[in-house]
């Protein structure tokens, strides 16, 4: 419905919305293209008009005046024969079974929202002393540990709801609360989680871990008793750190799809990542230890990824119309993977990283920075106004 209304208003659909350059001036904020612009509201009743009236038809032929007729009305359905051997496999009575008689066919009554046995009220209650403490105790932190199997979602959600309450956005000092979970966590594992918390998960996890986090460290890693190569298997699902504003996330395998998306502040090391790593990533750092999938850091514009590349394969499985590929060989790049894959191996004990650590000198080279054009643009214009601000300047192209 979106997308036609989109091409109701004047849209031609030519997929360039991010690059500024839309040339019937909808996505884009360049004046000379926004003048081209033709569309009016109008347009967009007219399409909504037009809708209506087709539903309104489809309605009157099945002899029902509202939505709410038909809704759920599964005797309008037959299953439509098809030849496939497949599809004469499907038993599709259960989806065509009519409820019983004066039983809602739809929405009548909102469905109950019940969080009074999540998770996190016991590891807010066994941290109601820390928390309360202002400013936060200092010494030692609270350590929790419990199992967890991915029944439970959003685990440390709600916990960090109460720190943001209590003491805002800066949350805890680094290590105040660990939660040490055993077992396969549910989706959204440490969503928005607040600076000072780690969670600290041996097993595996589902989607979106990480999701909006906001600060604090998640750690994974396989039990130490698995018989495989922890580099050659999945340990977290898909879209980790969608949209994470900061803090640490160090898997020890490796990830599903869509890794990092929108990721804007969070810093990871991971083994491995599917198709669409670092989409529309716009800041942190991520460092891939292991193979990427197809499409890696389409419409990334900012943030910096590093990847080990021993087999020269990224370039044919990059998106390279924003970012470029550029060998690591700045001092601080180099410091900063170097103190990442440190980190990784120490909180992860993963047997890749310290492997890449023991052969440093030889395989650092194989390492590929990905840099957003734009942003390496604007890294260069702001060194240059540094320079200038204390004086110094360049002479016949050498160092200042």
């Amino acid at each position: 419905m979106a997308t036609a209304s989109l091409v109701a208003s004047g849209c031609i659909m030519l997929r360039k919305c991010h690059l500024n350059t839309c040339s019937v001036g909808i996505a884009t904020q360049d004046p000379a293209l926004r003048e081209k612009f033709t569309g009016t509201p109008e347009d967009i009743v007219n399409y909504f008009l037009f809708v209506a009236e087709g539903v309104r038809h489809k309605l009157a032929a099945l002899g029902a005046r509202t939505l709410d007729e038909v809704v759920g009305a599964v005797e309008h359905l037959r299953v439509k024969p098809t030849p496939h051997w497949k599809a004469k496999l499907l038993d599709l009575e259960p989806l065509l079974a009519e409820p019983p008689a004066g039983a809602p066919r739809r929405f009548v009554t909102a469905q109950p929202w019940d969080l009074g046995d999540h998770v996190d009220h016991d590891l807010i209650r066994r941290s109601v002393d820390y928390l309360e403490s202002s400013p936060p105790a200092g010494g030692r932190g609270v350590e929790l540990a419990l199992p967890i199997d991915n029944s439970r979602r959003a685990v440390g959600t709600m916990l960090s709801g109460e720190i943001a309450r209590r003491h805002g956005a800066k949350g805890l000092p680094d290590g105040s609360i660990s939660v040490r979970l055993t077992g396969s966590a549910g989706q959204s594992l440490g969503a928005f989680l607040a600076p000072g918390v780690t969670l600290e998960l041996c097993g595996d996890a589902n989607d979106y871990i990480g999701k909006g986090m906001s600060g604090g460290r998640i750690v994974v890693y396989p039990p130490a008793t698995a018989r495989f190569a922890a580099e050659h298997n999945v340990i977290i699902g898909n879209v980790a750190l969608y949209g994470a504003t900061a803090g640490d996330l160090f898997a020890c395998g490796l990830a599903g799809e869509r890794f990092a998306v929108r990721n804007s502040g969070a810093r990871a090391v991971v083994e491995g990542v599917g198709d669409h790593g670092c989409e529309y990533m716009t800041g942190g750092v991520v460092v891939v230890l292991g193979p990427v999938g197809r499409n890696f850091a389409a419409g990334m514009s900012g943030g910096t990824a590093f990847v080990y590349d021993p087999n020269q394969q990224l370039r044919a499985r990059a998106n390279l119309e924003m970012v470029e590929l550029e060998s690591v060989v700045d001092e601080s790049d180099l410091w900063l993977v170097h103190s990442m894959i440190e980190a990784h191996v120490r909180f992860t004990g993963s047997t890749l990283g310290r492997r890449v650590m023991d052969n440093w000198e030889h395989l650092v080279s194989r390492f590929v920075k990905v840099m957003p054009t734009d942003y390496k643009r604007v890294l260069q214009a702001r060194r240059a106004a540094a320079r200038r601000s204390t004086g110094l300047h360049v002479v016949g192209g050498g160092r200042p």
